[in-house]
Parts: structure tokens; sequence; C-alpha cells
């Protein structure tokens, strides 16, 4: 599989593979690893898709779209960002599965910095703004980079309190879709003294659909997440479940039970999350935490089967699966095959939009 900086031509594949319909992060991964390179990729999608049962063909992005991505990406003076490449993050290289790309407005070297996140209420008290604008500055004094939404706030609070000590912005949308539109001059001061990241095109405008992602990059760039204030069912609960799933640490600021927005932070602790009223125990809970390294993704370039033993596999794990999400590993017991054999099935299967491979290593089928 392809390591180091990508040529022009290797870059606009791999964005290519990147952006095919239905090509998400887990098949993005699967394929890389199967065929060595974003070409052969691209050259077999076609076939598999059609194996998987795919009723109409798959529709590869045209180069005219990738290569006017890449120029809109130039024009904003953002970077383009490869999981294969060195300047990839570590720590977002390390989750499975890791975003195939990430385009970055700022000072990229920000990204390879300890970072910390601070989510919490959009509609946030006084005092919790408060808090996470304190916060963010003394982490940020102690050496760390702040991580946060650019919402409103509390995370508008601490991309205030890190401007100075350094802060990235993670974005639904592409990072030069700024929104709230209240908080132009805090994205035009993060992109010139910070680093504005996006899993997005650069124009793209955020969709419901892109926040979850979102807030994946954002635990997945931390080593820890505070969660400020959040309702029960808000967004930076996803963000510190997401986090626990990736083995980061989950902090939560305790609030009193008659505001809602406590809610979510004392529930948190409830769980086990450690509670956080000062940097200092942010600080005392991080220290000693292992380097997170890059997993290895290995795979003999080979099909794993025979084209007959697939297409009965194909059909098995399409009848064991339900919308209700069952882990790759269950599917291996319940079949007895090979786990290179399932996940290639599986993967065609995706491709032909019959299952959705879920990060966590989960699948559901449609």
């Amino acid at each position: 599989m392809i390591r180091g900086r990508l040529s022009d031509v290797q870059r606009l594949a791999w964005l290519r593979l990147a952006r095919t319909e239905t090509v998400g992060p887990v098949a993005f991964d699967h394929l890389l690893a199967r065929y060595g390179t974003p070409e052969r990729a691209l050259s077999a999608l076609p076939d598999l898709s059609r194996r998987g049962g795919r009723a109409t063909p798959l529709d590869l992005p045209p180069r005219e779209a990738i290569e006017q991505e890449l120029e809109t990406g130039a024009r904003m003076r953002a970077q383009l960002l490869c999981r294969c490449e060195p300047d990839f993050p570590a720590r977002l290289a390390a989750l499975d599965p890791p975003p195939p790309v990430l385009w970055a407005l700022g000072r990229t070297e920000l990204l390879a910095r300890s970072s910390v996140a601070i989510v919490g209420a959009r509609i946030a008290s006084a005092g919790g703004q408060r808090f996470a604008r304190q916060l963010a500055a003394e982490l940020g004094e102690a050496g760390h980079v702040i991580v946060s939404g650019l919402a409103r706030g509390v995370d508008g609070a601490a991309h205030e309190g890190s401007l100075r000590t350094g802060t990235v912005a993670v974005l639904g949308g592409g990072v030069g879709d700024i929104y709230p539109p209240e908080h132009a001059a805090l994205h035009a001061r993060i992109a010139a003294e910070g680093c504005v990241v996006s899993e997005s095109a650069p124009d793209r405008r955020a969709q419901a659909r892109d926040f979850p992602r979102r807030n994946r990059i954002i635990s997945g760039l931390s080593l820890g997440v505070v969660v400020v204030e959040a309702e029960l069912k808000s967004g930076s609960l996803i963000t510190a479940r997401l986090a626990a799933e990736q083995g980061r640490d989950v902090f939560a600021v305790p609030g009193s039970p008659l505001d809602p927005r406590a809610r979510g932070p004392n529930d948190l602790i409830r769980q086990g999350a450690i509670l956080c009223e000062g940097a200092e125990d942010v600080l005392r809970n991080l220290s000693g935490q292992p380097q997170l390294r890059e997993r290895e993704r290995t795979y003999d370039g080979t099909e794993p089967e025979t084209d007959h033993d697939l297409d009965a596999l194909r059909e098995r794990l399409a009848a064991l699966l339900s919308p209700t999400p069952v882990s790759r590993d269950e599917l291996v017991r319940a079949t007895g095959a090979p786990t290179s054999a399932v996940m290639a099935a599986l993967v065609e299967l995706s491709l032909a939009e019959r299952v959705e491979l879920l990060p966590g290593g989960l699948v559901a089928g449609l």
C-alpha cells in the first residue's frame, strides 16, 4: 500500500476514490489495502459493485470535478492531507478507520501537537462560556492545542481562549464554509493564527449528515474531550461517546441539577467520565497516556476467495444482517469464513448499497 508523499496523479486518484459514492472510510481502507493503489481500486469498483448486486452502474466522480476541488482548495490556500502522507495527523491515522483525506487551512503543524477538545452547548450560559474560555487558555499555556467545532456558545469561547496558544476548528462543511455567520471574524483569525480543518470539499456547505463525521474528527485529533455544558441529546455527548470508543479520556464539568445544560455532563460523570473542575484535572489525567500509533494495514493483494465462494458468502452475509448493527467479528464467527473474505464481501455489498459499513467494526443491513 502507498506510503509517503503522493504525486499529483496519485493525489487526484486518491481524492477521486474518497469522493466516490458508497465508498466510506471503511471501504476506502479495505480497498487501498486490497489493491495497493487508488488507481487500481478505482478500476475494480464497477465490477465489485456489480458482484455485490448493484442494480445500476456505479458512477465514479468525473476527473473534472476532482480537479475543480483541488483548484478550489489551492485558491483558498488550503492544503489537502492524505492519510498515507507524513503530515497527516498521527492520532487520526490511528483510528479504525481513519478519514481518507483532510483539508486544512492555516498552520497545519498544530495538528501534530498534543491536543485537547473542549465542546459544549450552543446556547451556553455566561458561566459556561467563561469556564470554557479560561480552561482553554490554561490548557494552552500548558502546551496543548485546543480543538473544537466553531459552533456558538462553548465552542466559540474555547477557540477565543486559545487563539494565542493554538487552536483548531473542525467544520462539518468545507474549510471555507463559515457557520454560524457571526463567527466570520473568528474563522478568519483561526485560519490566520490557528488551523481550520474539514473532511469535506473546501466549498461544501454543511449538511446534517456531516456533523457526526465532524465530531469524530474532533475527538480523533485529541488526547481527551472536555464537555462543559450539554443537554442529554446533544452532539457534544456524541463527541464524548466517540472519544471513549477511540480510547481517549472523557472529562465532564459538573453543574447544577436545576440547569438542563448540566444533565449531559452530570450523566457522563455517573457513567465514569473524569470530573473536571479546572485545568489541573485535565493535565493530571492526561499525563502518561500512551502514544497512539497507526494500525498496521496489510493484505496479500490477491482475491481472498474464488468468485463462486464469494457469491455464496455475500448472500449469506446479506441474510444475516438487519438494520441493527453487528460487529464484523460476529459475522466472521457466524459464517466461519476467513476475515479477509468476509471483509471483501461486505465491501462489495456496501458498494451495491445493500449494507452500511460503520466505524468501530460494525455493519448494518439496508
